[in-house]
């Protein structure tokens, strides 16, 4: 064999162990190429304390999606949280959105409940029904001073 040839294919063997590594990266960290996976839900809540960017959306135990993005709606001064739905899960516009915490670590995730509506949420669709995360120290600090039948 000449030197070039060798050449040539220990480049070629690099090139594609390369790119099986960028795509080992991509597949094991969940990254998606396009996006058209999911749709996009908005939900309004009184607080998401504790509630991370990624979060897991699950439904019955089951993972559906996770939380895309979480901001402050400053007219109403309540968070918005935008969840990332996988495609093939259609629900119903009474669905409620609770904020549930997984463990003992306190890792907070959303966990939606389905209702009995037959009208389905669309793409871009706000969900009023929620519930808040549950405040351990407030309630930790009303039963420690006293307020706790307030």
């Amino acid at each position: 064999m000449n030197k070039t040839s060798v050449e040539f294919s220990v480049g070629l063997f690099v090139l594609i162990g390369m790119l099986c590594v960028g795509y080992m990266a991509i597949k094991l960290g969940k990254m998606e190429w396009f996006g058209d996976e999911y749709y996009l839900l908005d939900a309004q809540f009184d607080s998401v304390s504790g509630l991370k960017n990624g979060a897991q959306v699950d439904m019955a135990g089951v993972d559906i999606g996770k939380v895309a993005d979480i901001r402050l709606d400053t007219n109403t001064h309540m968070a918005i949280v935008q969840l990332k739905i996988k495609k093939d899960i259609t629900l119903s516009d009474d669905v409620i959105a609770s904020v549930k915490t997984a463990g003992i670590i306190g890792d907070k995730y959303i966990k939606l409940t389905p209702g009995g509506s037959s009208r389905m949420l669309k793409p871009g669709d706000l969900i009023f029904e929620t519930e808040s995360a549950l405040d351990i120290e407030a309630l930790v600090s009303k039963y420690v001073f006293g307020d706790a039948h307030n």
